[in-house]
Parts: structure tokens; C-alpha cells; sequence
């Protein structure tokens, strides 16, 4: 007689299934833990009584705090634990979409919108701790970099639909980068929006503005 292994498989798929909805369970309570209280203030102890699960079980999903506050910030950025970076993402895809420069950064100010309102408060907790914990440091670092990266990849595809010439040349792309850098960092909407209650379209329409008006005028 053959071996029946549907049920092992069945509840194999449940015990992945249940694990995941732990982990999110964990990464949502962190977050939450983390913004309000801060990271040195926050222990994988408090996470687990908020995730409403053992400590040992915090440790074994996501092995240090560091671990654990790098995996909250990845999700707050994408949105969710889906291995998808950032510009494949269905909401960045209007940037690639866009026929000119101005529309470009139109749709990236959208984008600068959307990953604020998700990360503004974790990026204020990362910057805060980097100071007095070194593995926090390197994360600041990575973010920094990545903020960086991103900004890089949106204004040369408005350099590449500028035209001959583009944005003016290498010199002219390197300090674009720089600007849209400085402007898309989620402190930005957490000072006007969260702070000064500036309305998301206010503040979306602002960004734009400005980021047509510095990044276009390299041109």
C-alpha cells in the first residue's frame, strides 16, 4: 500500500503558517514598543508580553533586539515581509511609470509619503539610539545609505528622461542625488505632519514642489 503524507504536509503548511503569524504578531508589538518608549527602554521581554508570547519564543523568531528592530524597520519600509524590495513595490511603480522628470518626482514625493508614514517615528528611534549603542549605529548607517541609494536611482531616471544632456551632467546628477537625499528623509513629514499637523496633501504637494524645484533647476 502506497503511504498517505497529505496530513504531514497539511500540518506543516500550519505550523509555517502559525510561526509567521507569530513573528508578525512579535514585529507588530515591537514596533509600537519601540516608537513610543524607545530602544534601550524596550527589552524582548516587554515584546513578548505585548505580542502575548514567551520570551524564549521572541528570541528564537528573531535572535537579538538589533535583529529584531532591523526586521520592524525592513517591514515598516515595505510595508509588509513579502522578499519584494522597495522600487518593485506596486505603489513605486509610478515613478518608473512617469513620461517626465516633474512627474517622476511627483510620484516620488508620493512614495517619500507613504514610507513616512510607516517608518517616520522608527527612524527617530534608530536615530536617537545610534548614539549610545554601536549595533544601532550600523543600522543608522544602513538607512542612511539606503536613503541615499534611493534617491540616486529616482533622479537618474529623471536624468534619463530629461534628454540630451539630461540634468547637466555627472556633477549636476551627484549633487540632485544629494538634494533629494536631504529631502527624503521621513524627519521631514514627522516635524510637519506629526509635529506641526500639517495635512498628508499639504504636506505631499509641498514635497513635490520642492523637489521639482531643486532637482529641475540642476537642469
Amino acid at each position: 500500500m502506497s503511504e498517505v503524507k497529505k496530513p504531514r504536509s497539511y500540518r506543516s503548511a500550519l505550523r509555517e503558517e502559525g510561526a509567521r503569524r507569530t513573528r508578525r504578531a512579535i514585529v507588530a508589538a515591537a514596533a509600537e514598543l519601540f516608537a513610543a518608549h524607545g530602544y534601550a527602554a524596550t527589552s524582548l521581554a516587554d515584546v513578548a508580553v505585548a505580542a502575548g508570547v514567551a520570551r524564549p519564543t521572541v528570541f528564537a523568531s528573531f535572535g537579538s533586539k538589533p535583529a529584531l528592530l532591523r526586521q520592524v524597520l525592513d517591514e515598516a519600509l515595505a510595508g509588509d515581509d513579502e522578499p519584494v524590495p522597495v522600487g518593485e513595490r506596486p505603489w513605486f511603480r509610478p515613478v518608473w511609470d512617469a513620461r517626465d522628470g516633474a512627474a517622476v518626482l511627483d510620484a516620488y514625493a508620493d512614495v517619500c509619503v507613504v514610507i513616512a508614514r510607516r517608518a517616520a517615528a522608527l527612524f527617530e528611534t534608530v536615530r536617537r539610539a545610534a548614539d549610545d549603542a554601536p549595533e544601532v549605529a550600523t543600522l543608522w548607517e544602513t538607512l542612511l545609505a539606503n536613503r541615499r541609494a534611493g534617491a540616486a536611482m529616482v533622479v537618474r531616471r529623471v536624468d534619463e528622461l530629461g534628454g540630451p544632456g539630461g540634468l547637466g551632467g555627472p556633477a549636476a546628477v551627484e549633487r540632485a542625488i544629494d538634494v533629494l537625499w536631504l529631502y527624503n528623509d521621513p524627519a521631514h513629514y514627522a516635524a510637519l505632519v506629526a509635529d506641526r499637523g500639517w495635512p498628508e496633501d499639504a504636506f505631499r504637494d509641498w514635497l513635490s514642489a520642492t523637489l521639482r524645484s531643486a532637482v529641475l533647476s540642476a537642469a
